[in-house]
Order: C-alpha cells, then sequence, then structure tokens
C-alpha cells in the first residue's frame, strides 16, 4: 500500500526549498510525495519562486507537483510590514482548493504545511488528516515565536520597538534585546500584521507536530526550552518536535547543474582557506542602497584578501555592475576577486576548499549551510529573525563576528576591511574556523547512524504511520 505525504510549502524560496529537501528524505523511505502550489507570479510578484519550483520540480520527477487552481480576486501579496497579513489572507482564500486537492488524493497519512500557512490546518482538520508545521528558521526562532504572545502579558499595547535594545528574556535563550526581535512585524500592537502574527502563533500548539530546521547539538538550550511544560503557559501543550535540520534540508534538489557553475573554476584556482564569500539572500541587494555596496567595495579592495562577491540588481533584472560599484573597482581587482551577478551555488562555495569566510545576512538555511561546510562567518543581519540568529552565532555558538554598522544601515568600509582580516589573519579568526570546524563534526554526527537528526525523522514517520492506523481502525469499526 503506497503511503503518500502531501507537503504544501511557503511562497519564498527560503521556505519552499527546506520543504522539497524533506521531499527528498521521505521518498527515500518510501513514502509518495505530493506537492500543493499556489503559483501565481501576478499575486506573488516574484517570479524568481516560480522558477525554482520548475527547477526542482525538473529534478525530481517522483514528487508529484499539483498546481492548485487560482481563486477570483485574489489579494495581491503586499510588501514590507503588511507581507503577514497579506499572505494569511491569501492562503485562506485557496482554503477551498486545497481542500478540493486533498479530497481527490488517494491515501494522504499525513500534511505538512509551512509554518506561515498555518491556516491550511483548518483544512486538516476538518478532513481528519494528521497535519503538521514544519519550521525552516531554528529552535530559538521557534521558541521564541511560541513565547512571544505571552512575554508581554495579556492585553498588552505595547510594541517591542517601544523597548528598543532593552532585553528580553525567553526560556532557552540569552536575553535579547527587544530590536532584534521580529520588530517590522511587530511595531504596532494595533496593526493587522501584529494580530496576524499573534492568531498564527496560537494555532502552534494545536498541530500534530513540528518539524524543526536545526540539530539539536547546536541549539542544545533552545531544544530544551521548547521541551519544557513552561514554554507555554498552563493548560497549552506544546506538540512533539522533531529537529531533522541537515539530513533532508541539504542535499541537492536541483539535479546536477549541465555545467559547472563558472565562479567554482575560479575558485579551484585559489589557495585553501584564502576566500571570503559574500551573499545576502535572494533579496539582500534590495536592502543595500548604493552607498553600501561602495563601501563593501573599497572595504573588500583595502583589505587585499580574495574575494567572491554575488551582487543582485535592487529591483530585479540584470545588474549594473559598473554603475553599481566603484569606477575601476573591477579591473582593480580582477586579479583577486570575483563579482558575480544574481547568484552563485552558495552550498558548493561555502564547501570549497578555497573559502575560508562567510559574509551572510544570517537567513537560517545559510547559517546551517555554513555550519555543515565548516566556514567561519562574519554577521550581517537585514530583517526578521536574522538578528536573533546573529545574537546566537556570535554568542552561544561562537563561529561568527558582527558586522558593525547594520543597526544604523550602514556599514563602511573600514569595518568590512577589519572584520575580513580578523577572520582570515588573526589568532581571533583561527578560534572561529576551529568551533566552526567542531559544529561541522556535530552537523555529520547528526545524521550519521544513530544521530540526532536521523532519529527524529524517524519518530516523525512513526508517528504519521501510527496515526493513520489508528485512523484505518476507525473507519473499519464505523
Amino acid at each position: 500500500m503506497e503511503k503518500t505525504v502531501v507537503l504544501y510549502p511557503g511562497l519564498a524560496v527560503s521556505h519552499f526549498v527546506p520543504m522539497m529537501r524533506l521531499a527528498g528524505s521521505l521518498l527515500e523511505h518510501g513514502y509518495a510525495v505530493s506537492v500543493a502550489m499556489i503559483i501565481d507570479p501576478a499575486v506573488t510578484g516574484n517570479t524568481e519562486f516560480a522558477a525554482a519550483v520548475g527547477r526542482v520540480a525538473a529534478a525530481m520527477p517522483s514528487v508529484h507537483f499539483h498546481t492548485l487552481p487560482p481563486v477570483e480576486d485574489p489579494p495581491r501579496l503586499a510588501p514590507g510590514p503588511q507581507f503577514l497579513a497579506s499572505y494569511s489572507q491569501l492562503v485562506l482564500r485557496y482554503n477551498d482548493r486545497l481542500h478540493d486537492f486533498l479530497c481527490s488524493s488517494a491515501r494522504v497519512h499525513a500534511v505538512v504545511v509551512d509554518s506561515l500557512s498555518s491556516q491550511a490546518l483548518g483544512v486538516t482538520n476538518t478532513l481528519g488528516i494528521p497535519g503538521y508545521v514544519m519550521f525552516t528558521s531554528g529552535a530559538a526562532a521557534l521558541a521564541t515565536l511560541a513565547q512571544l504572545p505571552y512575554v508581554l502579558g495579556e492585553g498588552s499595547r505595547t510594541s517591542f520597538r517601544e523597548l528598543g535594545d532593552a532585553p528580553v528574556e525567553f526560556l532557552g535563550l540569552p536575553p535579547v534585546p527587544a530590536s532584534h526581535l521580529f520588530a517590522e512585524v511587530l511595531e504596532d500592537p494595533e496593526s493587522d500584521t501584529y494580530k496576524t502574527m499573534m492568531t498564527s502563533l496560537s494555532r502552534v500548539p494545536d498541530t500534530h507536530g513540528i518539524l524543526v530546521n536545526t540539530f539539536e547539538s547546536l541549539e542544545a538550550r533552545a531544544v530544551a526550552a521548547l521541551r519544557d511544560p513552561r514554554c507555554l503557559p498552563a493548560g497549552r501543550v506544546m506538540p512533539p518536535v522533531y529537529c531533522v535540520g541537515l539530513g533532508p534540508f541539504l542535499g541537492g534538489i536541483e539535479g546536477e547543474a549541465k555545467e559547472r557553475h563558472g565562479c567554482l573554476a575560479w575558485l579551484d584556482a585559489q589557495p585553501d582557506r584564502s576566500v571570503v564569500f559574500l551573499c545576502f539572500g535572494s533579496t539582500g541587494v534590495a536592502n543595500h542602497s548604493a552607498e553600501q555596496l561602495k563601501e563593501i567595495a573599497a572595504g573588500l579592495e583595502k583589505s587585499g584578501h580574495r574575494f567572491l562577491w554575488v551582487v543582485r540588481a535592487p529591483h530585479g533584472g540584470d545588474p549594473d555592475l559598473d554603475a553599481l560599484l566603484p569606477d575601476g573597482f573591477l579591473e582593480r581587482t580582477s586579479g583577486h576577486g570575483l563579482v558575480v551577478k544574481q547568484w552563485a551555488p552558495q552550498a558548493e562555495v561555502l564547501r570549497h576548499t578555497a573559502t575560508g569566510a562567510f559574509v551572510t545576512h544570517c537567513g537560517w538555511n545559510s547559517v546551517l549551510e555554513g555550519v555543515a561546510a565548516g566556514v567561519p562567518m562574519l554577521c550581517w543581519p537585514l530583517h526578521t529573525e536574522q538578528k536573533m540568529n546573529k545574537l546566537l552565532m556570535v554568542g552561544e555558538m561562537g563561529l561568527a563576528a558582527e558586522m558593525v554598522g547594520w543597526q544604523r544601515g550602514l556599514v563602511e568600509a573600514a569595518e568590512v576591511e577589519r572584520k575580513v582580516r580578523l577572520v582570515l589573519e588573526s589568532e581571533e579568526g583561527r578560534e572561529l574556523r576551529a568551533r566552526a570546524a567542531q559544529h561541522q563534526e556535530a552537523a555529520a554526527a547528526a545524521w550519521s547512524d544513530g544521530g540526532s537528526s536521523r532519529a527524529a525523522l524517524a519518530r516523525f514517520l512513526s508517528d504519521v504511520d501510527r496515526r493513520w492506523q489508528a485512523r484505518a481502525r476507525s473507519a473499519e469499526a464505523a
């Protein structure tokens, strides 16, 4: 009898990719996988997402991808702080489409929905199908979000932005400056965005389980907090938490490229651990001003070190490097630097022996790829949980240093030069590399036979099978 799990990914590449890595793991364990998708660039305004789905679908022919039929007059996803509220409305509008798809699918053992799409759990509850949440960030972010509705107290009208840098206490985390806590989303307690976030968080305990994109030893305190009854108020119980990170999340999902990316050939010619790699996620440059790009360039040039820098156009399209970067920069650095437009195979770059440091926006997928590669990092958070990730990377994990200036919106060239030199030249940089290597070893152990992530995935699949058998017995009795 074929066992089927339906995945319902989020509408962003950073949420979609981890879900598809989970799909690969499910296939390896004998499950059939169907993926329900909302794909409408006119609604999402994101052609890159549709392109990523197309690439993965072509590389994973064993996975059934189903695009949900469009709804009439769908809400468009709003940019900036209004994104979450508009996203919630979009998911709600598609609940009927998801319902019809699940009813037409045979033997659905479970549905795994993205954490931003928790409204879809109402559909699984109605149909009596076990519903699980996929949390693509780490355990610390989940522990924080689980506690957020109660930290300020019921009915509080204080926003975290009003608290500034005042430390906020959470179970399982070091004190977190309020400014690092999703300030863009929680700025106004009266806003639709704030209310949507709180409503979404209140659904967390109602799922059958949460798959978390981490491994236990990387975030031991936060994982322990998620299993502590004090993480939620009296009367509420956290569902099972499955820390399944690195294995299903970091394997290749787009197949082998027909041609090896040119930046990898360039890295082949560089000495071991000599290159600093700069990449700021799928929308990083949109958050960097023209002034900031020039400061980065100047700092890299002054450092004298080799670099590989991914530059994206602020509003999509092909970036004009001559216009974005200082006059003559490309020519002056051609002997030891490479600027790549739009995209580079980040995981492969990080695993390359020539890569010695990683300047990152601290998106969680990037953090895990850096950990898996054993590369020390320089933190330059841009928004949402990236700021809290930075706090953990620099503090508890001890594998990163902070780029000073990001909070005021400008990291100066002197700081770029200073931190590149620190990580590649100094004793402190050697200590960062040693701790990064230790985390790399722990990551490998987590997905080895008997490792924590492999065991967590086995527990999740056991729970799925147990619930299916219970449903089957109930149906027979009826």
